[in-house]
């Protein structure tokens, strides 16, 4: 998969992962029947900008039961409300299992929300995905 850092516009295609650039929000928007990223600033949402509980809840404004949600290790709970949107709008949402983390912060609290469909490894993650898709 191809990595790279969104700018306000940008397609998104299969096979490409976007990252929202340091200090400014990602969001999700639909331009007649393509999806397409808006980058913006922001105040911090749970301490973070950018924040992925403001990534998944334009996702799930926008492409509802159409998503995939994944919420992967690291500290604190930015994108467990987010999920629990995502995962009520439709969308299949997988977190990090505890046993696959460093850290179980995030994923954990996505849990807790009620916000998860499925919690597996990352290489169980990568099948679940690729058979989704």
């Amino acid at each position: 998969m191809e990595v790279v850092e969104a700018t306000t516009g940008e397609k998104v295609k299969d096979g490409r992962v976007l990252i929202a650039p340091g200090g400014k929000h990602l969001t999700l928007k639909r331009f007649q029947n393509e999806y397409r990223v808006d980058v913006s600033a922001g105040p911090p949402v749970n301490r973070h900008c950018p924040s992925v509980d403001v990534l998944y809840r334009s996702v799930a404004s926008i492409a509802g039961a159409d998503a995939i949600g994944i919420i992967l290790m690291g500290m604190g709970d930015d994108g467990a409300r987010g999920m629990k949107v995502l995962h009520d709008a439709g969308a299949i949402t997988f977190a990090q299992s505890e046993a696959s983390c460093v850290v179980y912060g995030m994923p954990k609290e996505a849990v807790a929300y009620g916000g998860v469909t499925q919690s597996c490894s990352l290489s169980e993650m990568n099948e679940w995905i690729r058979n989704l898709a």
